[in-house]
């Protein structure tokens, strides 16, 4: 199979949406890509599908409790990183699906805040050996921002009910999907790196060990930046449409 064509981010990049499953799915999977559209000038939002009130082994810990302590943690990420604003869904942690109304939400906010570059999860189960084969709100997400994007935020018959909310059809011109088996491109993370980590660290409910969390994000970081010469990287698979 021949490797697919290689990308570079488009230009310029005013407005970027990164959409995830989760508050802390954005900082694990795209932080430095994000600080570094940041400091280029873009303007960056956050659309989290679900409330995340499921990520907890602690018995004393309700869902409504855990869904606000991660609003706050999310909350606290995105300062460190700069992103302006953050779109709460609040879906039901682990019971969503790519469902009609999932996608009109995401259209809703595609065409309300305008990005040209939408960053987004992989929609396909993998199969490679990887361990992390992939949570279902991930793959659902995944796959309803992927149909938002193509063709639903475009087209202006689909989901006539947003032009009377007085939102006309708007065209994103490149995704990013994290997450991909075969990337094309590839962002130079080496100066954002750290801000990715302290912004990730926000997230203290979800992880006991920070120390191994921060090892291993910088060792897939050098591992995705070997692949193309540099120091540390993230990569994705990239979308670029007419």
């Amino acid at each position: 199979m021949s490797e697919p064509e290689r990308h570079e981010l488009i230009e310029p990049i005013e407005r970027a949406l990164a959409v995830f499953s989760h508050p802390d799915d954005a900082e694990f999977g795209a932080a430095a890509t994000i600080a570094s559209l940041v400091a280029r000038g873009a303007r960056v939002d956050y659309v989290v599908t679900t409330d995340g009130g499921k990520g907890t082994d602690d018995p004393a810990v309700t869902a409504e409790q855990l869904a606000a302590t991660r609003v706050a943690e999310q909350r606290a990420a995105a300062d460190v990183l700069g992103v302006g604003e953050i779109v709460h869904l609040d879906y039901p942690d682990g019971y969503l699906t790519p469902s009609l109304e999932l996608r009109r939400d995401i259209v809703r906010q595609l065409r309300r805040l305008r990005p040209q570059l939408v960053i987004a999860q992989n929609p396909q189960r993998r199969m490679d050996g990887n361990p992390f084969i992939g949570h279902p709100d991930h793959l659902a997400t995944g796959e309803a921002t992927l149909s938002a994007v193509y063709p639903a935020a475009r087209d202006r018959l689909n989901f006539p009910e947003l032009l009377e909310e007085g939102l006309d059809p708007w065209k994103v011109r490149q995704v990013l999907v994290t997450g991909a088996e075969r990337p094309n491109l590839w962002v130079d993370v080496g100066a954002h790196l750290d801000v990715a980590l302290a912004a990730l660290r926000c997230h203290a409910s979800q992880f006991d060990d920070w120390d191994a969390v921060q090892q291993r994000i910088r060792e897939r970081a050098a591992e995705a930046g070997a692949e193309v010469g540099l120091a540390a990287a993230q990569a994705f698979l990239s979308i670029k449409l007419t």
